[in-house]
Order: C-alpha cells, then sequence, then structure tokens
C-alpha cells in the first residue's frame, strides 16, 4: 500500500482470518422480521404491481422490527451496513464491532444521501440550473453535518452520470445533459461531502456513481444495455468522473448496465485498467445493490460463485447487499480458484477508507446529543431556500410576474397543498412535516388566498371568485421520477391539462407552477400558458421559495441543463449534437422529424429573468495552457439580477466529426440595475481537444468559434485562430 496506513493495514491482514477477510468485503441491510416472510424488495414489487396497497406496505412495516444480524457481526463476517440511520443504533452496532469482535475492526456505515438528510434542498437536476459551484459545495456540507450527525460514514453520492434522455426517471439525481457542468457539480458535491480532511467528525466519504454509461442506457429503460463509441465514452461519459477523482472522491459506484457487452460490475478493463491504472484512483469501489448477483441475469456468469470470482477480478472491493462475496469468496480462496492476494487487495482498500475516516481512533463519531443539535436547522433551511430559489427557471412570462404585493391568489391542484411532494425522489429521511407547500407558505405571510383541489368546477369556480391571480401546481409526483421510474409518455396528464383550460376560460392570469424531476413535454402548455415557473422538486423550503419569486422578492436566475424536448419520442434530446452532412433545415431531406419543430420546447441553458442583460467588448488572449475570455456584461434593466454567463465553443474542421457546439466555461454573475461587470472566463486548451479515430487526443487548432448566450441563441461571439 502506498500511503500512510499502508504499514497499520498490512499488520492487520496478518492477523485476519479468510473469514474475517470476506466479512470486510461485506455489505449488510437490516432484514425485517415478525410480519412477514417476503423481502422488502418483494413487497415494493407487490404494491407497484397493485397487489398491495401503500397503507397495507405501511401496517407490515410498523409491525416489523429490523434484524441487524448481530451474529453474524460479532463472528466478524460484516464489515459494513447500508440503509440504516440514527445515532443510537448505529452506535449499538459499532460498539459490537469494536468491542465484542476478535479484532475491534468498526464498520462502516453508508447511505443515500443525495439532496439532503432530513434539510432536504433541490433534487440534483434542480440545484445543477443554478449554476452556481459555491451553492453546490455548500448543500452538500450541509447534508454531511446532518449525516454525520446521524452516524452515517459514505453517501452513495454523488451522481455524475451525463443524462440526455429525459425518459430516464434518474436523470433527477444528475446535473443534466453537459459533460463540463455535471464535472464541474460533482467535483463541488464532492468538496463539500468530505471537506479537508476525513478525520473530522461532520464529513462524510463521498461515493460518485455510476461508473460507467448508466446514463446513456438505451432508450432511457432503468438498467438497460450501453453501447458506444470509445470516443463518445472519453468525452462525454468519463469527464466527469476524472473531475470527481481530481477532487479526492474515495468511492466509486459501478453502474448496473452493461458497457459495450461487459456489465460494468465485471469489467476489469473498466474498474482496474482505466478507473485505477489510467485515471488514478486510489479509493475503495463499492457494488451497486445487488448487481454482482445480478451478473447471473446479465448471463455472464454461470451461477453466483462464478459472480463473485468475475466481479473480485474486476475490481469490485464491496458487495453491497446481494451476500455473493460472503456466501463464495472463501470457498474460491480456499480451493485455489482465486488469488487471496486479490482478496487482500479489496480487504486493504476498504481499510484504508476506514482509517482515512479516523475509525479506528473515533469509532463512535457521533452522539445522539449531537444528533438531536444538528438536524433542520435555521441556518440550513436558509442555505435550502436560497438553493430553491436559484434553482427554479422562469420559462414563460407574459407580464404576470412579479405579482403586486395585494394580490389575492387562488391556488389550484394538490401540489400546491402538498409537503411530502416537495422533496422529491431519493429524499429517504425526509419528513412531510418538514416541508413548507405554497398553500403553508401563503399562510405563513397572510397572504389571501382561496384553494381548490382541482378536480371539481364547481369549487374552482368558488376559489377563483375572489381572486386577482390563478396559481395553478402541474406535472409529476416525486414518484415518477427517479430509479425505476423510466416513462414513454413525458405530456402532461390530460386531466391537468383539462383543468388548465378551465382556469384559461376564466379571463384572469394564470400562472403554471411546474413540480417534476425530469424535462417534460410541454408544448400544448407552452402555447396555452401565459406564465410558466420551472419549479423542480424544490425541497424542504419550497413553499417560501415560490412565494418569493412570484412577488419579485426574489429575481428568477435558474437556467436549464437538460434539454425540453416536443415529445419523448426525439429523445434522447440534447443541444451538443454531432455536425452531420444534412443539418436540420426547411428541406425534407434534412435530420429532423416531420411532426415536430427542429428545435425544442425549451434549450438548454435558457431561462428568464425580471430584468434583462446584455453583452459586448468579448476578447481573448492565448497562452501555451489556456485561453482568457473577457467579456462585458450589463444589467439594462430597472431590477437587480444574476445573470449566468454561458460561453460555447465549436471547431468547423476537425479530423472527426464533432458536436455542433459545447459549454466549455461558465459563471454566475450578480448585477444590481444599471451595473456592468468584465467577466472573466479562464479555459484550459486541453479543454477544446478531442480523441481521434484511433483514440489519440488532439489539440484542437486553427479557427475556432466561441459564443455566449445559451445552447441556440447567441448573444455575442468571437472567432480566433489556434
Amino acid at each position: 500500500m502506498q500511503n500512510k496506513y499502508g504499514d497499520k493495514i498490512n499488520q492487520l491482514l496478518s492477523k485476519m482470518t479468510l473469514d474475517e477477510k470476506v466479512g470486510q468485503l461485506r455489505q449488510c441491510g437490516p432484514s425485517l422480521a415478525g410480519a412477514f416472510s417476503v423481502s422488502l424488495e418483494e413487497l415494493l414489487n407487490m404494491v407497484y404491481d397493485g397487489k398491495m396497497s401503500g397503507e397495507e406496505l405501511k401496517k407490515l412495516l410498523s409491525e416489523a422490527k429490523p434484524d441487524y444480524h448481530e451474529e453474524d457481526l460479532r463472528a466478524g463476517r460484516i464489515g459494513s451496513y447500508n440503509g440504516i440511520a440514527g445515532a443510537e443504533t448505529l452506535n449499538a452496532l459499532q460498539r459490537i464491532a469494536v468491542e465484542e469482535t476478535r479484532l475491534g475492526i468498526p464498520l462502516l456505515f453508508g447511505f443515500d444521501v443525495l439532496h439532503g438528510y432530513r434539510t432536504i434542498t433541490p433534487i440534483p437536476l434542480a440545484e445543477s440550473c443554478a449554476w452556481d459551484p459555491e451553492l453546490w459545495e455548500k448543500t452538500a456540507i450541509i447534508s454531511a453535518r446532518e449525516a454525520s450527525s446521524a452516524g452515517i460514514h459514505m453517501t452513495y453520492a454523488p451522481m455524475v452520470d451525463v443524462s440526455r434522455d429525459a425518459r430516464w426517471g434518474r436523470v433527477a439525481e444528475g446535473a443534466g445533459e453537459d459533460p463540463y457542468l455535471v464535472s464541474c457539480f460533482g467535483a463541488a458535491k464532492v468538496r463539500g461531502f468530505q471537506g479537508d480532511d476525513l478525520n473530522r467528525p461532520d464529513v462524510l466519504a463521498a461515493c460518485a456513481k455510476h461508473f460507467a454509461g448508466y446514463g446513456a442506457a438505451e432508450a432511457g429503460r432503468d438498467y438497460n444495455r450501453v453501447d458506444m463509441s470509445m470516443a463518445r465514452f472519453h468525452e462525454e461519459i468519463l469527464p466527469p468522473f476524472a473531475a470527481c477523482i481530481r477532487a479526492g472522491v474515495r468511492g466509486i459506484m459501478p453502474a448496473f448496465n452493461d458497457l459495450n457487452g461487459v456489465p460494468c460490475t465485471a469489467d476489469r478493463w473498466l474498474l482496474t485498467e482505466l478507473l485505477r491504472e489510467t485515471l488514478g484512483f486510489d479509493g475503495m469501489t463499492i457494488s451497486d445493490a445487488n448487481a454482482i448477483a445480478e451478473l447471473v441475469d446479465h448471463g455472464l456468469a454461470t451461477d453466483r460463485e462464478d459472480a463473485a470470482r468475475l466481479a473480485i477480478e474486476a475490481g469490485v472491493d464491496m458487495d453491497m447487499t446481494s451476500d455473493v462475496y460472503h456466501e463464495n469468496i472463501a470457498g474460491l480462496v480456499s480451493r485455489g480458484t482465486l488469488p487471496e492476494s486479490l482478496l487482500d487487495r479489496a480487504v486493504s482498500r476498504i481499510l484504508q477508507i476506514k482509517y482515512e475516516l479516523g475509525l479506528f481512533d473515533n469509532p463512535y463519531r457521533t452522539t445522539v446529543q449531537r444528533e438531536g443539535e444538528s438536524i433542520l436547522l435555521p441556518q440550513y433551511r436558509e442555505v435550502a431556500g436560497e438553493a430553491a430559489e436559484k434553482s427554479m427557471v422562469l420559462l414563460k412570462n407574459e407580464g404576470i410576474l412579479p405579482l403586486p404585493e395585494e394580490a389575492r391568489l387562488c391556488l389550484v391542484g394538490c401540489l400546491l397543498a402538498s409537503r411530502g411532494e416537495m422533496t422529491g425522489t431519493w429524499a429517504i429521511s425526509a419528513r412531510d412535516e418538514d416541508c413548507v407547500s405554497v398553500l403553508d407558505a401563503c399562510e405563513g405571510r397572510n397572504i389571501p388566498y382561496a384553494y381548490a383541489s382541482g378536480a371539481d368546477s364547481g369549487e374552482l369556480e368558488k376559489a377563483v371568485a375572489d381572486s386577482d391571480v390563478i396559481l395553478v401546481g402541474m406535472g409529476e409526483l416525486k414518484s415518477q421520477s427517479g430509479e425505476g421510474a423510466s416513462r414513454a409518455d413525458l405530456s402532461i396528464p390530460t386531466q391537468q391539462m383539462a383543468v388548465l383550460d378551465q382556469l384559461l376560460a376564466f379571463g384572469k392570469p394564470v400562472v403554471v407552477v411546474l413540480f417534476n424531476g425530469r424535462p417534460l413535454a410541454i408544448p400544448e402548455l407552452r402555447e396555452k400558458a401565459p406564465c410558466v415557473l420551472e419549479a423542480w422538486h424544490p425541497g424542504v423550503e419550497a413553499g417560501n421559495a415560490i412565494v418569493r419569486l412570484l412577488f419579485g422578492e426574489v429575481n428568477p436566475s435558474g437556467r436549464l441543463t437538460m434539454t425540453f424536448p416536443h415529445s419523448a419520442g426525439q429523445c434522447p434530446a440534447y443541444y451538443a449534437h454531432i455536425r452531420t452532412g444534412r443539418p436540420a433545415g426547411k428541406s425534407r431531406f434534412t435530420s429532423k422529424y416531420l411532426d415536430v419543430p427542429v428545435e425544442p420546447v425549451y434549450p438548454f441553458g435558457y431561462g428568464l429573468s425580471y430584468t434583462t442583460f446584455a453583452y459586448s467588448d468579448m476578447r481573448c488572449t492565448v497562452s501555451d495552457q489556456d485561453l482568457l475570455i473577457k467579456v462585458v456584461v450589463g444589467n439594462t434593466g430597472n431590477v437587480d439580477g444574476d445573470e449566468i454567463v454561458q460561453c460555447y465553443f465549436s471547431a468547423p474542421a476537425t479530423s472527426r466529426v464533432r458536436p455542433t457546439r459545447q459549454l466549455v466555461a461558465f459563471q454566475r454573475v450578480s448585477l444590481k440595475a444599471k451595473e456592468h461587470k468584465t467577466v472573466s472566463l479562464e479555459i484550459p486548451r486541453r479543454q477544446l481537444g478531442y480523441h481521434d479515430r484511433g483514440m489519440n487526443y488532439r489539440e484542437c487548432s486553427g479557427s475556432i468559434l466561441f459564443t455566449i448566450g445559451d445552447a441556440m441563441h447567441d448573444r455575442i461571439h468571437l472567432e480566433i485562430d489556434l
């Protein structure tokens, strides 16, 4: 081991039995006992299939008692737990590991903390729309402080899959369609989660996922195949993982999918040659849930024993919840089928993370008192509110917003009243009572309002009668996005559109607030609604943030990080498409669909403000290592606001076809009304390069065009020669 803990790790390894070594590779989840004989996964499938109601499941779970497999723990056969939290429970399990096992090796506790533990911030796709690395880091710091107070050591985040197909439900968990933006997001999250010293008790080890290509699953179907060229893989998929590794990420989770025919969980080229030897990753890898066992379903492994061998040979260190390593590794080593050195390698990497976290010196990194004092603090809620405000994107505004202070509101739709729907996917520890709905915010600020669910025409008429402005919540429930929530239809439900038609008929101003975990296909909504605010699933401060934006206390500043298509049939829809010999145009024989417009409903980088911005005096200085672009940005309106300066480049002539344009720099800038600032954007020359057909890296040379605007609309441009 080439690290400062190498001697300690080797000494500990020399004392460990074969079973104790295998135990370190086993991550266990609590079983549920006392109420039923089937697994939790089977129960969830029964609910999804309509064979059991959600209330029936809750009743069963309330009667069940968790089984933490304490006897296995005492025998040294468990090295980690997943999906449990709480200082009292985790410290009790840690006490068994440290005080009752032969060697006293501490446990590692992992948990999915994607966008908050109890202070839930906007879903990652939403937060990426803030284009604000400092904010991304700040929200991760809060997540780490809360989760670590509950005894958690590692979060399975950030998700840095570049996602270009809105049909895939897990787009909600990442930062959108652009490799550069996702790279910035991922690195910021790693810095925020991990801080500058993993020994600190208020940080988490980050585990970036899913390595690699999961965001390109065929047709947006979860867990599906990924088949792509190596040039595309290196230029679109790898950069965010490389950025996380440069930021010091301590964990990497292989993806469920196969990559060009080899499941990532069993791909030695991917997990050893590329990840470790090329990218320089020196932390631990952990499988996704049950992924090693699923090598049999893939058809790569003949049985579970074969799956265990393939995964550990490829470079998967820890087995999340499938027990395949637990059941088979010792036998493989004993028979000589698997070299014990491979087992030692995996154990060493896991022990290294435990040493880095300081668990051998301080296995109890939290207390019940600290946990109680660290959750939902006012300053945390303030940051969550800031994140929600910066994440929301004003898509359309025909002079309705901002609302006058005295406006009386008619709130329509359950999404404006529901607290629990505000958290979005993967908010495991969230509680409904933590959240503020739009209705709650109106009540808290004494804003006059009437509420109608939208289902009854009479109720609607009554609610609208005394109002000045109609606010209607539309979009998705949180269960309609996330893992296992791929969708073939991205349109607004017909029932919601029917309610919108009724509301528009009243002749009063209508503001649509969209709640969703993915881009939706909304051409009809854009056509009909005079005002649309994309709120996403904004977290615990949802209602307060929305109301502040509507009344102009905050100027909308979010910009989209995924393209909004006209229909699901356009997916994958993204801005950085490769140049073709027949680019889309009016002629029939060009690259387009006959039945929808060429341009998306809303492009990457799009978003409106209550003020206007102008650009001037764009210039570029070139050195051997980088380019420095400077541009003057002015707020030409009468309202203070934030602009997202987005810089794209394109290279007209190269040895391999390239995207029409690519984001290479961005900066969020705050401007007072009538204020002007010079913004500097530093772009490494290497960022402009590409891989040729032989997978050789080539620097970009010749004529290059830089533009500033969004993915479709240029505000200013500059052509240079390299």
